[in-house]
């Protein structure tokens, strides 16, 4: 198997796994709500947490990182090297943002970017995650945290990691960049002051 039958295919099954949204399936299980229809329309843990609580909320996190985790181990099993993983980490995410078998309507990306950076560089992810989390308790806003996370990151990886390759720095950027698109409604609010924070009443958006 060539290296670019193995890239093609290492980017396939990663989008493939990072279309199982666990939002949705979960909301299917429990007779939930159209996560599509409530909250902020996000099929990520964000919007399940508002709007079917913790528990549910919590299982769509560890679901999401955890496809992730196991989309950069195939690459990473199939490839053998760093560059198969970080294909199937962005793979996953786009997967996971744009669901082939959820009429493209997924999440943000949030728990499957942390599970990538944390598969691909360790140190840089771990640094990123820890900073998003103080951000969070500061200022009680997860859309806030999350972009500070995938910025952080991409920084950290450019500077620090990257060798100065230039595709490690600009899979960086793409990681950091479909995080903030998906972003977008968030940073309106963000704007308007009408962005919910932690604990917030759906009301105030």
């Amino acid at each position: 198997m060539t290296d670019i039958v193995k890239y093609i295919l290492v980017a396939v099954l990663a989008y493939l796994l990072g279309s199982v949204s666990v939002g949705i399936i979960l909301s299917k299980l429990s007779h939930g709500p159209d996560l599509h229809t409530v909250g902020s329309g996000s099929t990520g843990a964000s919007n399940v947490l508002r709007t079917m609580g913790l528990k549910y909320g919590l299982v769509t996190l560890f679901g999401d990182f955890a496809k992730a985790l196991l989309a950069c181990g195939i690459g990473w099993w199939i490839g053998g090297d760093l560059s198969y993983a970080m294909v199937a980490g962005l793979a996953c995410i786009i997967g996971h943002n744009w669901p082939v078998f959820f009429h493209m309507e997924g999440g943000k990306g949030v728990a499957a970017s942390c599970g990538v950076v944390l598969t691909t560089f360790p140190v840089a992810g771990v640094i990123s995650i820890l900073v998003c989390i103080a951000v969070i308790a500061v200022c009680r806003y997860i859309s806030v945290g999350s972009m500070v996370l995938v910025t952080l990151f991409a920084i950290l990886v450019s500077v620090f990691y990257s060798g100065g390759n230039w595709l490690i720095i600009l899979w960086a950027i793409a990681i950091a960049a479909l995080c903030i698109w998906r972003h977008h409604g968030n940073i309106q609010r963000l704007r308007q002051g009408t962005e919910r924070k932690i604990g917030q009443k759906e009301k105030t958006e």
